[in-house]
């Protein structure tokens, strides 16, 4: 298996990509062309997972939840351990935050950025 964009999940990133929320899209908007100084990807695999955004030079995914995820709790924690054990912090964020508080959340991402070492922190919701 491939660590990292296992070409037998390409085709579910690319649908993933084309519809994608609009929480997404506004996220994306600010995350892609190096916005804050590193270069993110969108539906990136990792291992089995498809990631929302990943920044590989800072091992950082960034995850949006809707409210779909308060019945999937159990499965992010093992997908966020998965993460985790292979050096991958993940940030997640409830969709309304993107809506209501993206000056939050994109702070939030770049102090995890510019602060934190690849092998330092941990799985965490929220602004």
């Amino acid at each position: 298996m491939f660590l990292r964009n296992d070409p037998k999940l390409k085709t579910r990133r690319k649908e993933l990509r084309h519809n994608e929320t609009k929480e997404e899209k506004f996220l994306w908007a600010s995350l892609r062309r190096k916005k804050l100084n590193y270069k993110f990807s969108r539906q990136y695999s990792f291992g089995p997972y498809i990631l929302d955004f990943f920044c590989v030079e800072r091992q950082l995914a960034v995850e949006l939840d809707g409210y779909h995820h308060l019945e999937n709790k159990i499965y992010d924690e093992e997908r966020d351990d998965y993460l985790l054990m292979h050096g991958v912090r993940v940030l997640r964020f409830w969709n309304n935050e993107v809506n209501d508080k993206i000056d939050g959340v994109l702070n939030k991402i770049k102090n995890e950025l510019e602060f934190s070492h690849p092998d330092v922190g941990g799985g965490q919701v929220g602004v």
